[in-house]
């Protein structure tokens, strides 16, 4: 049984109140013998006792002093920090967290960058968030964003009754897959990101002629007067390299 220190109310942070659980969430996230994983906000280490007897190699990161004072007792690798500031390896790893609510966009933000050598995630957060994040329709400017590089889904949902305190809505675990072959290249990041920038606030049209919509609507499944939430991430990353074409 994992149990909440008092010092955390208040903070958006929500611990696991199950060993069980913790178990079963490090289990389905495919974790191997020897695998680098990152415990984000790692609190009472319920998930970071579950990765080492995995055979992890473990980096638990945890803000609240006594939390990581604790933790440094039982684990070798913690880290006493922000895990929306820590560094991140430069080797490729992997996440199983349970991350803090009010934290959990910029740190995805982090992570989810498509330079950082992450492999996959599975990370606890805000039902909310998890499905919108991974909603097909109607799509973000951000998880398309993402989703050129990485395959998101929800692994799980998880009532508030399993956390202590229990929070005021439900969560979900946010996966997160490094996809084999990108949607775009990694080296046009920031093209890609101003491309959807300027879509996604303007509409469609200013960023492809109407003549293209016209074109691709059949080929890529869309309708050529869609609004831009009404595309998914392959029929952007679609309509971003023929544009690209177009200008080279």
């Amino acid at each position: 049984m994992a149990v909440r220190p008092r010092a955390e109310r208040g903070r958006g942070r929500h611990f696991l109140r199950s060993s069980r659980l913790a178990t079963d969430l490090v289990c389905a996230a495919g974790i191997a013998r020897g695998d680098l994983v990152l415990d984000l906000g790692a609190g009472a280490g319920a998930l970071t006792t579950a990765l080492v007897r995995a055979g992890a190699r473990v980096i638990a990161v945890e803000i609240e002093g006594q939390l990581a004072a604790d933790l440094r007792r039982r684990f070798p690798d913690v880290i006493e920090g922000d895990a929306r500031r820590v560094r991140l390896p430069t080797e490729p790893f992997k996440v199983v967290a349970n991350l803090p609510f009010e934290g959990s966009t910029a740190i995805l933000r982090r992570l989810l960058h498509p330079r950082v050598p992450l492999e996959s995630a599975d990370v606890i957060v805000e039902w909310g968030l998890a499905a919108k994040r991974t909603a097909l329709w109607p799509s973000t400017e951000l998880s398309v964003y993402w989703s050129a590089w990485f395959e998101l889904s929800i692994a799980r949902r998880l009532p508030r009754c399993v956390f202590a305190p229990p929070p005021a809505v439900d969560a979900g675990v946010l996966r997160a897959l490094r996809r084999q072959t990108p949607l775009v290249p990694v080296e046009m990041q920031w093209a890609y990101a101003a491309f959807l920038a300027r879509a996604f606030r303007a509409g469609p049209r200013t960023v492809v002629s109407w003549a293209t919509l016209k074109k691709l609507e059949a080929e890529l499944g869309f309708d050529r007067r869609a609004a831009a939430r009404d595309l998914d991430a392959r029929q952007w990353a679609a309509l971003f390299a023929h544009a690209v074409r177009r200008t080279v």
